[in-house]
């Protein structure tokens, strides 16, 4: 009986060593091998909209944090200047398409008065006429400026996507050109995943992944878009003679370069909301296939908090 109580105890401890020892095994080749990485963040196209006009914000229709489409109006600049504007420029345009008209008629008398006229006040007549037409294509010119520039006064989204950190207020002087409101395009959202070189060779475009955020349980299916070509070099740098500034310092150990990956997110569950900046973990190929079996789930659950 004490026999049989040993050997179970043996059969027991040696049973766990092996699963133990599986596991080990199967996380070193998952964590060490397997192209995957958890440096993943959530990255966005922000629009910095400007206006193309200065003056002062009278009204801004958006809240920080607010969905807005494509279109809608984010702030309006006072237009009253720019209205009389367009009402000079109409005026400059009256007035110069009337001295083409007359031009046109003094030219024309010049022409039927031939046999009277001298041929240098015909052709200073018709110079005049090119003269007039020069000037009132300048006037219709300034006026499509001054209408441009009162539709340019209500400032509009661009993209589809959300309002952030907005401080501008009615009152505030805008100047041309500087931006005013940040939109977080809400259509352009991606996943960028840092992978060791020493993964890279298993990544190619078009293979399915997997993206797992930090906050959420529900993973996000994508698919590998490109791989950056290039990262920054620290050795690349010049001093102030134009040479480049070599870091004398180095060890034994090289540490393996993180190379950013480009993932497409194909579908987004509705209890999911992105921000751009999130942490996320990245599985390309077969790691991106969701784990079959209590091993598999224990594995992933392993992976995902060392």
């Amino acid at each position: 009986m004490r026999f049989l109580q040993s050997s179970l105890r043996v059969l027991v401890t040696l049973a766990a060593v092996a699963i133990a020892a599986v596991l080990v095994v199967a996380l070193w080749r998952s964590y060490m091998l397997a192209p995957w990485t958890r440096d993943g963040r959530v990255q966005a196209q922000v629009v910095n909209v400007a206006p193309e006009v200065a003056g002062t914000v009278v009204r801004v229709p958006v809240r920080d944090n607010q969905f807005i489409q494509r279109g809608e109006v984010l702030f309006e600049i006072d237009p009253v200047r720019f209205r009389l504007a367009v009402e000079q420029a109409e005026a400059q345009v009256e007035g110069a398409r009337n001295q083409l008209n007359f031009a046109r008629s003094e030219s024309h008398r010049q022409q039927q008065l031939r046999v009277y006229a001298s041929e240098e006040a015909r052709e200073r007549a018709e110079n005049a006429v090119q003269v007039a037409a020069a000037s009132l294509d300048q006037a219709q010119a300034a006026l499509d400026l001054a209408k441009l520039n009162l539709a340019r006064s209500r400032v509009v989204a661009p993209v589809n996507g959300y309002v952030t950190h907005l401080r501008l207020q009615a009152g505030s002087y805008v100047a041309a050109g500087a931006p005013q409101i940040a939109i977080v395009d809400s259509d352009s959202f991606w996943i960028e995943g840092y992978f060791e070189e020493t993964k890279l060779a298993q990544v190619k475009p078009g293979d399915p992944a997997r993206v797992r955020l930090m906050g959420y349980d529900v993973p996000l299916q994508g698919e590998v878009e490109g791989i950056a070509r290039g990262i920054s070099d620290a050795n690349d740098v010049s001093n102030n003679r134009g040479l480049p500034a070599v870091n004398p310092v180095f060890t034994w150990v090289r540490l393996a370069q993180r190379i950013p990956v480009r993932v497409a997110i194909r579908e987004v569950p509705p209890e999911v909301t992105l921000v751009v900046g999130m942490t996320a973990s990245v599985a390309v190929g077969p790691e991106s296939e969701k784990p079959a079996g209590l091993g598999g789930q224990m594995l992933e659950w392993l992976r995902d908090r060392l």
